[in-house]
């Protein structure tokens, strides 16, 4: 029978009803777990296992005999399962569970009952036996008399069962920030297990862990607070996250804290949860660094006070007993500095023969049967260059710059090493150029493309991040620990769907779009300058609209934060504005203080009528700051005090102001006011260069220039087993372009070896500067820099190294400039025939360069920070395509 056709006054007239109905369907809702596929569900069917079902609960089992950590990990989940659905189940440890439908949890090797079902062939322990830190999640069929089905979650090894454990938490809605974010979760009446094997494998990255570091004023106020101290009572929940978060790895704050000696039940408490252990890359043997203050006797020097120094850390390997731990091994200067001139190879390697020999003695073992790490940080690597070695056993930890830019890799090719390598990184730092500790700074891009080096060059046995003071760096912590498990899972062209599954898991799949753009775009412009370095000159008031537009941006994301935070239900709103709204907030603040300080001081030398209102209007603003910053601490009322203690206006030099100060601004006298009319910062007016073709392509000069963002080549030529590839929102305006793998081959340049081409109309044949810009990775091959090189049309390409008097190390101007600026900006000079239609050439020289944008100064270039906006495209050129799983472009 035909369907009857309905006027549009019909379809109006039951819309309503048409999307009531809609509205009542069960929603497919986003993965829980980033990456993974959803196998809890609220709705009922076939094979799937009744976890909470007509107002009950399935019981849980645990052997008694099982781990202390998974029985912990146990109760966890019964609390979660009630948290969701208001309903607890029972959990036993000591007798056989009953029931018709029953959830038996424990570890290969340590659960009774587990290892049975395994010789029963009832569970089947394929992938599962001899591996670290796997799980698996299935429903059974008759595991024993009087038991219909079980859902089991069972355990390689410890942490293999408490990821399984958590990682149900996470499928039915449980949030491993619940605590350290407050987000709720979404009330269900029933969950269902369904059918299958649910695993996640074995871990790629061994161990993965954060650095609580650089604690004061905002962890260590909050902890006095909330705890007495940094002690166990706050360890426990930062321990628990970690494990919800699938890392299994901690270095302890360490700036006037000492883990094992200001709180015997630290240590104790890590071991029964299942951390492990470490000290950072300055702290050898277990040791704190503040224990030598407080328990050291005579300088920290090796050459005069050595038996002082063994005794001191042979009384660390002694607390340290069967506890699992990383130990550190080698030695820095006292506060973690470079150690003395007079230092050398010979010491520093008899130090490390000294030290594995208190490490074999304590612990009656050999010393390689112990997991030790030698950080190359700053000046270590340079005795590792020099020729130090250290047993093949210990990891190399090899580290970035402080700035999110890995300094070396394992060269390709080399014998691998028992202890292999691992990647110390950086959300947060002291130290120069400037401190960055207030707000997350780090998009995802470039974090994935850091350690997607990390990870193809084979550097996966230890991941470790400092997170300062672990607030507000919730977004990067929760990528960086899930890409540690499984980088594959995680290409570039997946970030977007990260941000929104992450979104999704926080706050619910009806916003995670715009929450998803909103966590991009805001990192994205705090990554530009960190707000530390900001001030009133950054940005250019006069040139290409520069300082307005930035501002712009920050407003319009502050709109979408705040219309997003009216639509969500209340009980979202305080984990939201610590993970969306406040980054936003504070960052459109104190954009916007700067930019009405770079007005007034332009005002006042004009002596415009204006300069008084901005100055009154500056510190209004400075104000506001002191305003969010108390919105923030009155959050659950007043859970997270002290948390953004920490300052960030009026830096004067690299160290924190000891308060944040107000910019100078400047107030005029009636009697030196000239101008009475207040002058309006209009949109820069691009102006086409001299003659062009009527009707040319590519991208067309204007104002004396031609800006390209590097995705919108006209043409990628590959080869040679290297391929270009756009990694979606890197860098500071669009997007970045590399080459895949990163462990290709560096061709000579030119005729058809890899380039992109770039169609441009110059209206003239004087002298060009191209500037390409790229993002400030470093010459981690160690080869004396990383190369590309550039042409027009058929001329020779030029060889140009990104790297050329910069050393990454404070005191160098290049490499502070670069990680200030967050870009290397490199030159080459061009005469070219005639004007009209030329092709920029881009060439692949060696792999690991990121290329953000291309300007050619044609005559015009006028300073600016971010560089002049993208050049107009001629009308025959080709539709610019969209980059794909694009979020928070300019």
């Amino acid at each position: 029978m035909p369907l009857p056709r309905l006027s549009a006054t019909s379809l109006l007239r039951w819309l309503p009803l048409l999307l009531l109905l809609l509205s009542s369907l069960p929603l497919l809702a986003l993965p829980t777990v980033p990456g993974s596929e959803a196998y809890v569900s609220s709705e009922k069917g076939k094979g799937r296992f009744p976890l909470v079902a007509g107002g009950k609960a399935a019981p849980l089992f645990a052997s008694a005999q099982d781990w202390p950590g998974v029985l912990r990990a146990a109760r966890d989940l019964q609390a979660d399962i009630n948290r969701v659905t208001q309903r607890q189940p029972a959990l036993t440890t000591d007798q056989a569970p009953a029931g018709k439908q029953v959830v038996i949890i424990g570890t290969v090797g340590k659960s009774p009952l587990i290892d049975q079902l395994i010789r029963d062939q009832k569970l089947d322990a394929t992938g599962l036996a001899g591996k670290w830190e796997t799980f698996v999640v299935q429903a059974i069929k008759k595991p024993m008399a009087g038991v219909d089905r079980a859902l089991v979650v069972a355990g390689s090894d410890k942490r293999g069962t408490i990821y399984g454990l958590y990682d149900l938490s996470q499928q039915m809605g449980v949030s491993p920030w619940y605590w350290w974010a407050d987000v709720p979760v979404a009330p269900q009446k029933s969950l269902y297990v369904l059918p299958g094997r649910h695993t996640l494998g074995e871990p790629k990255v061994k161990y993965r862990g954060i650095f609580i570091n650089d604690e004061a004023p905002a962890l260590q106020g909050w902890a006095q607070e909330k705890f007495g101290g940094v002690n166990s009572k706050m360890y426990a929940h930062m321990f628990e996250l970690i494990l919800r978060l699938k890392g299994n790895y901690l270095w302890p704050a360490m700036w006037g804290n000492a883990f094992s000696a200001d709180d015997p039940q630290n240590p104790a408490l890590a071991d029964e949860y299942g951390i492990v252990m470490g000290t950072s890359h300055h702290e050898p043997l277990t040791r704190a660094h503040d224990e030598w203050r407080r328990f050291g006797k005579g300088p920290w020097n090796y050459q005069t006070n050595a038996e002082a120094l063994r005794a001191f850390w042979r009384g660390g390997m002694e607390r340290m007993g069967q506890r699992e731990n990383i130990v550190s091994i080698g030695m820095r200067g006292d506060g973690d500095e470079p150690m003395s001139e007079e230092s050398n190879i010979a010491l520093l390697e008899r130090i490390v023969t000294d030290q594995r020999r208190i490490i074999a003695e304590t612990t009656g073992k050999p010393a390689e049967q112990t997991p030790q790490l030698w950080a190359l940080y700053k000046e270590v690597q340079d005795y590792y260059d020099r020729g130090m070695r250290v047993p093949d056993d210990v990891t190399l930890l090899l580290c970035d710059d402080n700035w999110g830019n890995i300094r070396k890799l394992p060269k390709l090719g080399e014998k691998p090493r028992a202890g292999g390598y691992g990647i110390y990184y950086h959300f947060d730092y002291v130290g120069g150029p400037r401190n960055y500790k207030w707000l997350n700074t780090n998009p995802l891009p470039r974090i994935w493309e850091q350690m997607h080096l990390a990870h193809a060059y084979g550097a996966d046995r230890i991941w470790i991040v400092n997170v300062g003071d672990l607030k507000p760096m919730e977004f990067p912590i929760s990528f960086f620990l899930d890409y540690a498990w499984n980088p594959d899972k995680w290409p570039a062209s997946s970030l977007e769907r990260y941000h929104r599954e992450w979104a999704a898991a926080q706050f619910g799949a009806k916003h995670a779009a715009g929450i998803a753009d909103i966590l991009a775009k805001y990192a994205k412009y705090n990554a530009r300058r960190k707000p530390e370095l900001l001030d009133q000159n950054t940005f250019s008031l006069t040139n290409y609209n520069e300082w307005p537009t930035v501002v712009a941006d920050w407003q319009q994301l502050l709109i979408q934060a705040e219309q997003i935070n009216q639509q969500l239900p209340a009980q979202y709103r305080d984990a939201y504005f610590q993970l969306v709204l406040h980054p936003v907030l504070a960052g459109a603040n104190l954009n916007e203080l700067y930019y009405t300080v770079a007005l007034n001081h332009d005002a006042a030398k004009k002596g415009q009528a204006n300069t008084n209102a901005m100055a009154e209007k500056a510190k209004a603003l400075f104000a506001k700051d002191a305003e969010i910053k108390q919105r923030y601490h009155a959050l659950a009322g007043g859970k997270w005090n002290h948390m953004m203690d920490q300052t960030h206006i009026g830096y004067t030099y690299w160290q924190q102001p000891p308060v944040d100060k107000m910019p100078e601004v400047v107030t005029l006298p009636p009697d030196k006011i000239k101008a009475l009319v207040e002058p309006t910062v209009s949109a820069a007016v691009t102006k086409p260069g001299g003659k062009l073709p009527a009707a040319g392509s590519g991208f067309l000069e204007t104002d004396g220039y031609v800006s390209i963002e590097a995705e919108h080549y006209d043409k990628a030529v590959n080869g040679g087993g290297a391929t270009w590839q756009v990694i979606p929102d890197l860098g500071r305006t669009l997007s970045g372009v590399t080459v895949m793998p990163p462990m290709v081959g560096s061709p000579t340049p030119g005729g058809n070896t890899p380039h992109l081409e770039y169609r441009v109309q110059l209206s003239t044949t004087a002298p060009l500067t191209v500037q390409a810009y790229f993002s400030p990775t470093l010459d981690f091959k160690n080869q004396g820099g990383l190369r590309y090189a550039v042409s027009f049309d058929d001329e020779a390409p030029q060889l140009i190294n990104l790297h050329t008097g910069m050393v990454a190390d404070n005191g160098n101007r290049p490499w502070e400039q670069a990680v200030a600026q967050n870009i290397i900006i490199k030159t080459s000079q061009h005469r070219l025939s005639k004007p009209g239609e030329h092709t920029l050439k881009f060439w692949l020289v060696d792999p690991g360069v990121v290329l953000q944008k291309l300007v050619i100064d044609c005559g015009g270039l006028k300073p600016s920070y971010l560089g002049p906006p993208e050049s107009p495209r001629g009308a025959a050129s080709p539709k610019v395509i969209e980059s794909k799983g694009s979020v928070g472009q300019r």
